[in-house]
C-alpha cells in the first residue's frame, strides 16, 4: 500500500497503461472526515468499498444498477 500525505486541493494523479489517467481530489478536510473527489473517464467504474463487496449481489438482480458509478446513484 501507498500511504500519501496530501493538503486541501491537492491531487493524486493514478495514470493507467491504456494512456488514461484518474485523478484523485482531496476536496475537504475536517476535524472528523475527508471529502475526496474523483475525476476519471465516464467508463472507469468507481466504487466505494461497500458497493464493491454488494457487487456481485446486484449484478444477480440488476445488471443495470451493477453499471452505474457513485456518481450517478
Amino acid at each position: 500500500m501507498l500511504i500519501l500525505t496530501r493538503k486541501n486541493n491537492e491531487r493524486i494523479v493514478i495514470r493507467l497503461a491504456d494512456g488514461r489517467h484518474i485523478e484523485v481530489v482531496i476536496a475537504r478536510i475536517s476535524s472528523r472526515s475527508v471529502k475526496v473527489g474523483v475525476i476519471a473517464d465516464r467508463d472507469i467504474l468507481i466504487l466505494r468499498e461497500e458497493l464493491q463487496k454488494r457487487r456481485p449481489q446486484c449484478e444477480a438482480t440488476s445488471p443495470l444498477n451493477a453499471q452505474q458509478t457513485d456518481a450517478e446513484k
